[in-house]
């Protein structure tokens, strides 16, 4: 491996050899490089956490782990990804680029063909001539799947006390509810978080039970959740879903 600062190639050097130290956790990291989509060192937990062979990786590089996020996940992390990109590139002062981290999450397929939940963070290290990162150091948290996780991305500054202030976040798992659901299904959904019962529902809105009932089938089947108990919970963790 070459880079354009000779600094930059010996810390990663470190970091290769502290890897061989590190206990077994349920945590890896990488050297990333999204110029050429390659994966440029991996850490051994790689497999003690999703079973994936990093040699494999390492010749493949980063479309052989793409390909085994969710393809529920996919369209909401390029957009995460995106508008992460579209924000540094039109809020982050080129001299701040450096203080910067990136966090996001989604689901992906270990080799007993389960999923799991991934929260990957990025620092760069490297930009290329129009100041983009290239070069990142991702850090992967692996959790279970029966964990309900909302999609969402963050960008953080060290400022100048060495502390990480939050500069961008974006819930897309909210939006993609939102953008679903008719003003009708909303009503509903507002009211059975309220605890009325269909018939309690079908009186405040002027409708009858068995169209109340309709409507929760149709929310539940959107949503690709098993009970109303479970969307309710649902908002609870994301009072700004509607």
């Amino acid at each position: 491996m070459s880079y354009a600062h000779p600094e930059l190639g010996t810390h990663i050097k470190k970091i290769m050899e502290l890897d061989v130290y590190l206990p077994y956790s349920s945590t890896f990291f990488c050297i990333t490089n999204t110029q050429d989509l390659t994966f440029e060192f991996v850490s051994k937990n790689m497999t003690a956490c999703l079973g994936l062979e990093k040699n494999v990786l390492l010749k493949e590089g980063m479309r052989n782990f793409w390909s085994r996020i969710h393809p529920e996940d996919i369209e909401l992390w390029l957009r995460g990804l995106n508008d992460l990109m579209e924000f540094t590139l039109a809020e982050i002062p080129v001299n701040h680029r450096y203080q910067m981290s990136y966090t996001w999450n989604y689901r992906l397929k270990n080799t007993q063909d389960e999923y799991v939940n991934i929260i990957q963070n990025t620092t760069p290290l490297e930009f290329d001539a129009e100041m983009k990162p290239i070069i990142g150091l991702a850090h992967y948290t692996v959790m279970d799947i029966n964990i309900q996780m909302p999609i969402t991305v963050t960008a953080k500054l060290l400022n100048e006390n060495n502390e990480y202030e939050t500069k961008y976040f974006n819930n897309y798992s909210q939006k993609l509810l939102t953008d679903g659901l008719s003003n009708r299904e909303r009503d509903v959904i507002r009211l059975l978080t309220m605890h009325n019962s269909s018939k309690e529902i079908a009186d405040l809105l002027n409708i009858s039970p068995n169209t109340v009932d309709t409507h929760r089938r149709n929310i539940l089947k959107k949503l690709n959740i098993s009970s109303t108990g479970e969307l309710i919970g649902m908002l609870k963790m994301n009072t700004n879903f509607l």
